[in-house]
C-alpha cells in the first residue's frame, strides 16, 4: 500500500517562506518521478513542480525562482522550499508520485500520477 502524507503548511505573510515535506512509504520511493500540485478554491488543480528519479526538476512559471523542490531518498522524503510566497500562493498542496522514473515534458498532467496525498493547506496573507 503506498502512502503519501503532506505536513508543513500554515499560515504566513506575503513575502515569507514555507518548507512542505512528503513522507512516503510502501514502494521504492527513489525510483519514481514524485510531483507537487495545488488547488485554490474555485480553480483547477496545478502542477507546481516534479523532480525525477535522477534529481532533474521541473517547475511551473508562476513559481521559478522561488520555489525548490527536492527530495531526501534515504529519509524517503519530497520537500517543496517556497520562498517569497504570494497570496495567490494559497491553495492546498498535495505530493503525487508517478511509477515511472522520468517526469518528462508531462509532468504538470495529474492523470500522470498513480499516487496522491491528503494535501496540506498554506494560506499567504497581504
Amino acid at each position: 500500500q503506498v502512502q503519501l502524507v503532506e505536513s508543513g503548511g500554515g499560515s504566513v505573510q506575503a513575502g515569507g517562506s514555507l518548507r512542505l515535506s512528503c513522507a512516503a512509504s510502501g514502494y521504492i520511493y527513489s525510483r519514481y518521478c514524485m510531483g507537487w500540485f495545488r488547488q485554490a478554491p474555485g480553480k483547477e488543480r496545478e502542477g507546481v513542480a516534479a523532480i525525477d528519479s535522477d534529481g532533474s526538476t521541473s517547475y511551473a512559471d508562476s513559481v521559478k525562482g522561488r520555489f525548490t523542490i527536492s527530495q531526501d531518498n534515504a529519509k524517503n522524503t519530497l520537500y517543496l522550499q517556497m520562498n517569497s510566497l504570494k497570496p495567490e500562493d494559497t491553495a492546498m498542496y498535495y505530493c503525487a508520485a508517478d511509477r515511472l522514473r522520468r517526469c518528462g515534458g508531462s509532468w504538470y498532467i495529474e492523470p500522470k500520477y498513480n499516487y496522491w496525498g491528503q494535501g496540506t493547506q498554506v494560506t499567504v496573507s497581504s
